[in-house]
């Protein structure tokens, strides 16, 4: 059976999708009322009004590692709600949710954990060598070692609540309601893409950053169907959002934190660059380093095939 194939082996009905959908937004709703609750007393304390600050600005209002706790929290709470839904509304388990394989092959996921780390980490490092005049230095030890407690706790966790929702529950989802591969990778990367439209990047750099959210979303569901599993999307989400939460900040980027770095240059001076690059540079030179790692084939089939029923005697329960 492949990736998709696997939500045969639970309750798969279009209802069900449908209803769990809307219960994972709601623990997501839940899970920002600390942050929202916690912004708009501040915001009262500063004599502000929260309901009239840019997206920017209202990032600003708490002090930087609360308002990273707080906003990483509502995904911690999202996460539940998948990991819910899918065993009580679904009856699958989670390694059906994430995996082809009979268990979860974590190996695969710390391999592009590290690799794309220590690579996109060594980039702004050759960035900063080549041009410190766009940087400043940032680091704070207390509150970078209070950060790194933060982030390390909880960002894998927000990764892994967007990469379980897109990449897992809507992708399967998706296929098995559609009977396609092509549907799913297309929908869940346009729509993990548009997610991103109020980030304080867009504002700043404008709608062009949207190719970047959306080409990303599109790499991390063809890694997903080519592999038969998740892994690898949870690792490389991971290690993006870990590492630079940890090594560089602007002041127009959605992760406000006590970075070592933080990036002064005006980036829409570098903007299409950035933009371009990664999603049609990086991004498929990746693709092409993976598929000879992990052996995949038959790329037609596993992004464009169809979605079939699979023999009754194989819906029984891997664990």
């Amino acid at each position: 059976m492949n990736y998709i194939q696997q939500a045969y082996k639970g309750l798969h009905e279009g209802w069900r999708y449908l209803v769990g959908t809307i219960i994972i937004i709601i623990f997501v709703v839940a899970g920002q009322i600390p942050f929202t609750v916690a912004a708009i007393v501040e915001a009262n304390n500063q004599g502000l009004n929260l309901f009239e600050l840019d997206e920017s600005t209202m990032m600003g209002v708490l002090e930087s590692n609360l308002n990273l706790a707080l906003m990483l929290l509502s995904f911690a709470v999202g996460l539940v709600g998948i990991f819910a839904v899918n065993k009580w509304l679904h009856k699958m388990t989670i390694t059906q949710l994430t995996t082809a394989r009979k268990k979860i092959d974590w190996k695969r996921f710390w391999v592009i954990f590290f690799a794309w780390g220590i690579l996109s980490s060594g980039l702004v490092l050759v960035d900063y060598f080549m041009s410190p005049e766009n940087y400043v230095w940032n680091f704070e030890l207390k509150n970078f070692l209070i950060l790194s407690v933060i982030a390390i706790a909880l960002v894998p966790l927000q990764t892994s609540c967007e990469e379980y929702l897109f990449r897992g529950y809507l992708m399967q989802g998706l296929g098995v309601l559609t009977k396609t591969k092509w549907f799913p990778l297309i929908v869940t990367s346009v729509v993990f893409g548009m997610l991103h439209i109020a980030n304080p990047e867009v504002e700043k750099l404008g709608y062009v950053i949207m190719i970047y959210y959306i080409g990303t979303g599109f790499f991390l569901g063809i890694i997903t169907l080519m592999d038969e599993g998740m892994e690898l999307a949870l690792g490389f989400h991971a290690a993006n959002n870990l590492f630079t939460a940890l090594l560089v900040t602007a002041d127009w980027t959605a992760f406000q934190t006590y970075s070592i770095l933080k990036d002064t240059s005006d980036p829409t001076e570098a903007a299409l660059v950035d933009i371009v690059v990664p999603v049609f540079v990086i991004f498929p030179i990746l693709l092409f380093i993976l598929s000879k790692m992990y052996g995949w084939t038959n790329w037609k089939d596993k992004l464009f095939g169809k979605v079939t029923e699979p023999p009754k005697e194989d819906y029984k329960i891997i664990e």
